[in-house]
């Protein structure tokens, strides 16, 4: 089994980063094997709603990194999604990226179990939490809990980790991630996959 983590940060080996190396490694503890995708500091384009991903499962763009993520999700089981706070908000770039990657192509993605990981300095973090679980939740994702909202604070990797609290949230993420990944993994034989319904699209504006 396999977890996906993207580090929505511009700095590779910065403060979100600290936080998903926690989770990480908690996983790889408990026999789950991980990769750290880090979005890089290139331009991600915004989604523009030409609707081909809807037939091809993937982007018509693909000079960023839209459909590398989309290929390593599909061969991992589980998601975890890393972004600092700006303004409250998940950065611009993996709010972005997610746009793309959900929007038209998200079917597969049903039942795989997914977090949010957000750092910040001092405040936000529950907006941008708020906001990246959405995603997850459009696409009948199960979305992980931890014992607190999963979202660390400091300004440096080093006062990130001195937020002792907010380390151990990330280490509880790993263990609960693995938890429900092994779980159903067990059951996928004896338990099918709940029946989908074709979708219904009800417009309010006529």
């Amino acid at each position: 089994m396999k977890v996906l983590l993207i580090n929505g940060s511009p700095h590779k080996k910065g403060c979100t980063y600290t936080a998903l190396r926690e989770v990480a490694d908690e996983l790889e503890r408990q026999g789950i094997e991980t990769e750290i995708f880090h979005l890089g500091t290139a331009a991600v384009r915004s989604c523009t709603a030409c609707g081909q991903c809807a037939k091809t499962g993937r982007c018509i763009f693909d000079d960023d990194p839209v459909n590398q993520c989309l290929d390593r999700l599909r061969q991992a089981d589980g998601l975890i999604v890393g972004a600092p706070v700006h303004y409250a908000g998940p950065a611009g770039a993996v709010t972005a990226l997610l746009d793309r990657m959900f929007y038209g192509k998200s079917g597969f993605l049903a039942l795989k179990p997914a977090a949010a990981v957000v750092s910040c300095r001092r405040g936000g973090a529950s907006a941008a939490f708020d906001r990246l679980n959405k995603y997850f939740t459009i696409a009948q994702m199960p979305v992980v809990s931890s014992q607190y909202w999963n979202a660390v604070h400091g300004n440096t990797p080093e006062q990130v980790r001195q937020d002792l609290e907010g380390m151990q949230i990330m280490r509880t993420l790993g263990r609960n991630m693995a938890w429900l990944l092994k779980c159903i993994d067990y059951a996928k034989e004896a338990v099918p996959r709940p029946e989908q319904e074709e979708r219904v699209a009800t417009n309010f504006i006529r």
